[in-house]
This record gives C-alpha cells, structure tokens and sequence, in this order.
C-alpha cells in the first residue's frame, strides 16, 4: 500500500508541477529553461509537460477544476515569476497545497486510482491521521 508521501511523489506533485510549467510558459512567457530551472526539473520534461506527455492528464484536468488548488497554483506561479526561484515563502505556498489536497481528500481519489484494493480500515484510520495533521 502507498503511503501519503508516495502518492504526492508519484502524482500529485508531477501534476501540479505541469499545471505550473503550462502557465508559466503561456500565461507569463517564461523560457522553458528558465521554468525548468525555477521547477527542479530539466527543460526536457518542462518540453513533456507541455506536450501533455508527461504527468497525469486526468490528474490535471481534476486539480484545474478545483478552484482552491488554481488559486494556490497561480500563487505559486506569481512567486516563481518574480523570483526566478523558490524561496522559503514559496516553498510555504508549495507545501500549503499539497496539505490542502491532503485535507480535502483529494489524495484519496489519487490513491484509489492508482490501487483499487485499500483495505477499508486502512483507508478510514489514515483519513483520520490526514484530519488530524499528524501526517
């Protein structure tokens, strides 16, 4: 069974991270590299993102509908613009949101696509650790 952590890993942060490079490069003309600098990623996968061949696309069509989740990302971005790099408060909003995606559950939809067989109990004790924070 995954773990919170592996599902943001292996999920999550890839699609949001896409959802960023996307509005980076179309909505403030940043230069692929300089996105791929600014995201810890390489201009290649900056490249995939944008292509749509690399990250989740269903994942990133479920967040983009979320208007908490774009609020956050457009935060993020703003602060990816004017700096050119993360800084500790951007790294505040990063973590915020994925938080947020814990809270709201949005981890569990995650997790159930990616493994259909989740013993009931685990689910609901770790829904309850993800209430109470202590994740």
């Amino acid at each position: 069974m995954l773990l919170p952590s592996e599902i943001e890993a292996k999920s999550l942060i890839p699609a949001i991270r896409a959802i960023l490079a996307k509005k980076l490069v179309n909505e403030y003309e940043m230069k692929e590299e300089i996105v791929a600098r600014v995201l810890g990623v390489t201009q290649a996968a900056v490249s995939n993102y944008l292509r749509g061949t690399r990250g989740d696309i269903q994942l990133m069509n479920r967040l983009t509908s979320v208007l908490e989740v774009m609020r956050m990302t457009d935060d993020i971005a703003r602060d990816l613009t004017s700096n050119k790099a993360y800084t500790p408060n951007t790294m505040a909003k990063f973590v915020e949101l994925c938080n947020y995606m814990r809270y709201t559950f949005i981890i569990c939809d995650v997790h159930h696509g990616m493994e259909s067989n989740i013993d009931e109990q685990v689910c609901e004790q770790c829904k309850g650790t993800l209430i109470s924070g202590r994740v």
